[in-house]
């Protein structure tokens, strides 16, 4: 990699939603402009500040530079992608802490309903490339 990745999506890597959604992203990023890193990483401790770090329940996404987190993350994460997922930005205009408020329901709930990992996410060799 040459350049320093300017889209990461820092992500809970023992967590099954987590990796489910880091799945979906991969296989939908026809650009390969979205990186991945674990929210327990160096990279993550270099990348991104204390606070937002402070507790796993949320997705990160550090968009050229900018800290999205929780379901504001998730919305400009997918709306990247390009495409019909461009609309996805259209629930933006639901106030923030009641979007996020659903965001922290669900990721209260994420083990019970769809379970945790024992060991992390090991990328495939396909991956690697796009995991930091």
């Amino acid at each position: 990699m040459n350049q320093t990745p300017q889209r990461i999506l820092f992500f809970d890597v023992v967590c099954n939603l987590c990796n489910g959604f880091v799945d979906f992203m991969i296989q939908r990023d026809r650009t390969e402009t979205l990186f991945f890193s674990s929210l327990q990483s160096e990279q993550a401790q270099k990348k991104l500040n204390r606070d937002s770090r402070a507790e796993l329940i949320s997705i990160i996404y550090l968009r050229d530079g900018e800290i999205l987190m929780e379901s504001t993350a998730v919305l400009y994460a997918m709306a990247d992608l390009g495409g019909f997922w461009v609309l996805l930005k259209i629930f933006l205009i639901i106030p923030g802490p009641l979007r996020n408020s659903i965001y922290q329901w669900v990721a209260r709930h994420r083990y019970r309903w769809f379970g945790k990992r024992d060991t992390c996410r090991l990328p495939t060799e396909k991956e690697k490339s796009r995991f930091l």
